[in-house]
């Protein structure tokens, strides 16, 4: 308000207020009135407040022409109205200002507590879900399968789990780019969501996904679930212009929810998994607790084999190589044992595919290579008429660069003559593009050690590689020498096929020895076709040294 605006507006409260001042009856209501017009003007402080009367009182003096006691009581008491009309109003907007601000602080505290649910809410959705897909993410997985186990349940409730990977994501990622792998992985989110229905599907990393089937009453239910993911995967999609096409593999467990725990049935479906990957991929299978009990029992043989090795549980047993000429012992193969602490002694069938797989073969291997010869030198120095040593040989030790040196430094060290051993290696061993075994073989070769193809005829008898190859001896598989038990027609074949493969060896100078000769009948049919040597339990079982320190006495 300005200064000539405040000017009329007080003019008029005077006039007002002579007008109050002359009225009969006389009353002070126009003090209170003019107090609250003076509040609603902003004239709220007392100083203002004082003045104002101030003002009033003078001007009222100056534009009455009557004066006496009666008319000062009454100005005195319709400026009295004024200050208690000012202090009413003042009051009174004071109140609700006051409640504007308590209902201003209401809607601004309930607009805070919802900004604040809702925050709350993304947070607990972005904790819970996947940012690329938005499917629920581990956590919400784990949370679920853990209700599905915290629930009162009764004996007969099942549950099932599907894990999922996609064959070849990495190929994708690495060639087309993240971006349209992200973009794929988008794609097959939406395609499980919609093909599995109301079962929980969560994208746990990577690309692996889950899918929580509650409550099942029989295997079947979860099968049909993992074909249903399995289908809805497959299916073609366009994504950032490139048609794709990808496969799956899952791994499904279906059990009763009693005597088992979350962890133990997501461990159990990620070995599953391994399964189907293993068993060629687009696939599912489904878990079998034989299987896995006879894995995790190959697992701790495997875990167990370093320490044994180190404290000498292995041990080697050698089986005769006889002439079907004079029936002389002319070798022996070295056949390695395990004498388990707990589950007595084991054949090499137990463990050397673990030691393959785990590549401890080559430590094992070289273990068995220099044993094996120190006992043929302990022969040898019994006897000049001594019988040469067979080791078998991995295909992890063919392709180990430090064989050649390693062969040469054992027959040093042992003082045994290169040509009392014999090194045996299967077909498939030599089945490779590259020149590094064969190389090796010629290497040996050169130091004199013998080499002779084991198993030969149930691989790929190349017959280029054996012309080519630095080989002495032909060890024909026990398969065919079975076909000899009996004089009845059927046999000749297999007959026929072992009278071809002498002949061919007998061609390429070779000798021949035919393993798993368990009869004399065999042994005689054997010998009329020429064959040079056998092996098997009819000319003696696998046993320990002292049985050949017997022959030799």
């Amino acid at each position: 308000m300005t200064q000539a605006q405040l000017e009329d507006f007080l003019g008029g409260l005077t006039v007002r207020l002579v007008e109050a001042l002359r009225a009969e009856p006389f009353t002070v209501r126009a003090g209170h009135q003019v107090g609250t017009e003076l509040v609603a003007a902003h004239v709220a402080s007392a100083e203002g407040l004082g003045r104002t009367i101030e003002i009033l009182d003078l001007r009222l003096l100056r534009d009455m022409d009557i004066d006496g006691p009666d008319v000062r009581d009454r100005m005195a008491r319709l400026l009295g109205g004024i200050a208690t009309g000012y202090a009413r109003a003042l009051r009174d907007r004071t109140l609700d200002e006051q409640e504007t601000i308590r209902r201003a602080a209401l809607v601004a505290r309930e607009q805070a507590e919802l900004a604040l649910r809702e925050s709350e809410a993304r947070y607990r959705h972005r904790a819970t879900h996947d940012p690329l897909t938005d499917l629920p993410n581990r956590s919400l997985f784990t949370q679920r399968l853990d209700a599905v186990f915290a629930e009162p349940t009764t004996a007969s409730r099942r549950l099932g789990v599907c894990f999922v990977d996609l064959d070849g994501f990495k190929v994708i990622n690495d060639t087309l780019g993240h971006h349209v792998g992200d973009l794929l992985l988008v794609s097959v989110a939406e395609r499980l969501r919609r093909g599995v229905g109301e079962h929980l599907v969560a994208r746990i990393g990577g690309d692996e996904f889950v899918i929580l089937v509650a409550n099942t009453t029989c295997t079947d239910d979860v099968l049909k679930v993992a074909d249903a993911a399995l289908a809805a995967i497959n299916e073609p999609a366009i994504v950032d212009g490139h048609e794709l096409t990808v496969t799956a593999s899952i791994g499904i467990v279906e059990r009763l929810v009693a005597g088992t725990t979350p962890s133990e049935v997501m461990r159990a479906a990620d070995i599953t998994l391994h399964w189907a990957k293993s068993a060629g991929k687009g696939r599912w299978a489904l878990f079998d607790p034989v299987r896995n009990d006879d894995q995790l029992a190959r697992y701790a043989l495997s875990a167990a084999m370093p320490a044994a090795l180190d404290r000498g549980e292995f041990f080697l047993d050698y089986q005769p190589l006889v002439s079907l000429v004079g029936g002389t012992l002319l070798g022996v193969e070295a056949l390695v044992r395990w004498r388990h602490p707990t589950l007595g002694v084991l054949g090499p069938d137990r463990f050397i595919s673990l030691a393959e797989d785990s590549g401890l073969i080559v430590r094992l291997g070289s273990w068995v290579l220099a044993e094996a010869c120190r006992q043929a030198r302990r022969w040898l120095d019994r006897s000049p008429n001594a019988p040469f040593v067979s080791v078998n040989l991995a295909v992890r030790q063919i392709n180990d660069p430090g064989l050649v040196q390693y062969v040469t430094t054992v027959l040093d060290d042992v003082g045994l003559p290169p040509d009392r051993l014999q090194l045996e290696i299967t077909e498939s061993a030599l089945m490779s593009t590259a020149d590094g075994p064969v190389r090796t073989l010629r290497e040996l070769a050169d130091l004199g050690v013998r080499i002779a193809i084991d198993d030969f005829g149930t691989g790929y008898s190349n017959l280029s590689y054996l012309r080519s190859l630095p080989v002495q001896e032909l060890k024909l598989a026990g398969k065919f020498v079975e076909g000899l038990r009996s004089p009845a027609i059927g046999d000749r074949t297999d007959e026929n096929i072992l009278l071809t493969l002498v002949t061919l060896a007998h061609t390429l100078a070779l000798t021949v020895t035919a393993e798993g000769v368990e009869t004399a009948g065999q042994a005689e049919r054997l010998r009329a076709i020429g064959c040079d040597a056998a092996q098997g339990w009819h000319f003696g079982r696998p046993g320990p040294a002292a049985d050949i320190d017997d022959q030799l006495a």
